[in-house]
């Protein structure tokens, strides 16, 4: 049975365990599963194992910084790393070497972490399924014949096959929380704000979010507590208190008010997704929540994405489209003919939008909906038909999209399976800046049922 980090913490601090054993421990799985599930881009072994032996030494001499003390995480590639090549899964940045590091990795290394390498994504963020990239597709550990989702795939694939106990990943449109649900485990979209973005190569400024995904509740919330906090570096960044989030969730959330917005979020669903839901409910109305129906006005213009996507590009789509893949390119493309004054218009209505979607939470505490509501397609289908690769992935996503816009804390946890054996996500989204709510209502969920025990049998080809 995989063991959490805060188990995992606890054996290394009374010398149970060596942070180097359990940095080889996670090597060698990569070194025998990354072949299959093309979940890394760059695994950083030598650095890695440095650092955990300089973590065994400091823990030895009492000098124990915290749960992440000695523990293996990985980075998505697109989270510039001092030294070591972030590439976001394109040709284009291939042989990139930062200079410094991102925000998030400071507060990593300072918590003690182990950085055990760069993992796979859809180039530059750019998609829902992970297929896109210059390194190759992400594969999903349930059944590699399907995707792993995106943009995160190749971190949220890690950490299910247990290369890493926890990884970073962004969230511009779903890229965390639908790729945790394909590949069943947890992710965390914070709120817009919480956690740095600074030193992270952006898909779009006014939605993209950074957060922890991992394989249990207070795992995330052990990885949010040390990466989230105001960082007067980023603008975007939000001089906002954080809470003890580990210490929030082992209370029971009481007289917890679940919006259901049937409209939009449980339309078109999978049957076995479908039944999934109504099976969540029940578990929460045994935790004395009181569920109710709840209308929401959803937005559906995507236009500030395409926008701020090709803003972050135009410079090196004049002087290197060759180097975009294809599909990448064209993305990036249709943001062209938005103006500025269009874009800053888009922005102003997202803004609106978060001030008034607060009113929501006058009357319930926190949302509840499908992750997606589909379940991961094979990888097949989008390789054999590349024009409706698109088409596929926004599927996948309708139910993530709208909390980018409003900028609300939102996780994706496992809640079932399909007859074939792949993961089913439920998504919980709250206030801005309710946190902790969110990892309290996913964490009495989780202790209620047995879901994130299950992992995934990996075959390895001969």
């Amino acid at each position: 049975m995989r063991l959490s980090i805060l188990e995992l913490s606890c054996a290394i601090r009374q010398g149970q365990l060596s942070p180097v054993e359990l940095t080889q421990q996670c090597l060698h799985r990569i070194e025998k599963l990354n072949p299959t599930l093309n979940a890394f881009i760059t695994v950083t072994d030598e650095l890695a194992v440095r650092q955990a032996r300089d973590a065994e030494a400091e823990i030895h001499k009492g000098h124990w910084r915290g749960p992440l003390h000695g523990i293996p995480v990985g980075l998505k590639d697109l989270i510039d790393t001092a030294g070591v090549r972030t590439t976001a899964a394109s040709a284009l940045f291939k042989d990139r070497v930062p200079a410094e590091d991102a925000e998030v990795v400071t507060r990593l290394k300072a918590a003690g972490a182990i950085l055990i390498g760069k993992q796979n994504l859809h180039e530059f963020a750019y998609g829902g399924s992970s297929v896109i990239s210059y390194f190759g597709a992400v594969r999903n550990p349930w059944n590699p014949e399907y995707i792993a989702g995106g943009s995160s795939g190749g971190s949220t694939a890690a950490v299910a096959a247990e290369m890493c106990y926890a990884a970073i990943g962004t969230d511009t449109g779903g890229s965390i929380r639908e790729p945790a649900s394909l590949c069943g485990i947890l992710g965390l979209k914070p709120t817009y704000g919480r956690v740095s973005a600074r030193g992270v190569i952006p898909l779009s400024i006014s939605l993209d979010h950074v957060g922890p995904i991992a394989s249990t509740v207070a795992d995330a919330a052990t990885v949010l507590q040390a990466i989230a906090g105001y960082d007067p570096g980023d603008p975007n960044s939000a001089d906002v208190p954080i809470t003890d989030y580990v210490a929030h969730i082992e209370k029971e959330p009481k007289n917890i008010r679940v919006g259901v917005p049937h409209r939009f979020f449980y339309e078109n669903l999978d049957p076995e997704i479908e039944s999934a839901m109504e099976q969540v409910l029940a578990v929460l109305e045994t935790h004395g929540a009181e569920v109710r129906d709840i209308e929401l006005n959803v937005p559906t213009d995507w236009g500030l994405l395409s926008a701020e996507a090709y803003a972050c590009h135009a410079e090196f789509i004049r002087r290197s489209p060759e180097l975009y893949q294809p599909e990448t390119l064209r993305r990036m493309r249709a943001g062209e003919s938005i103006s500025v004054a269009d874009a800053d218009l888009r922005r102003r209505e997202v803004t609106n939008m978060r001030n008034e979607i607060d009113r929501v939470f006058e009357n319930v505490d926190v949302l509840v909906t499908p992750t997606t509501p589909h379940p991961a397609p094979r990888l097949a289908e989008l390789t054999e038909n590349p024009d409706q690769l698109r088409a596929k992935e926004l599927t996948l996503l309708p139910n993530t999209r709208p909390f980018n816009m409003w900028g609300l804390p939102a996780i994706s946890i496992p809640c079932g399976f399909t007859n074939s054996g792949l993961p089913i996500g439920l998504q919980i989204a709250g206030a801005h800046w309710a946190e902790a709510d969110v990892l309290q209502v996913a964490y009495a969920y989780e202790r209620s049922t047995h879901w994130h025990e299950k992992q995934p049998q990996i075959t390895v080809p001969n």
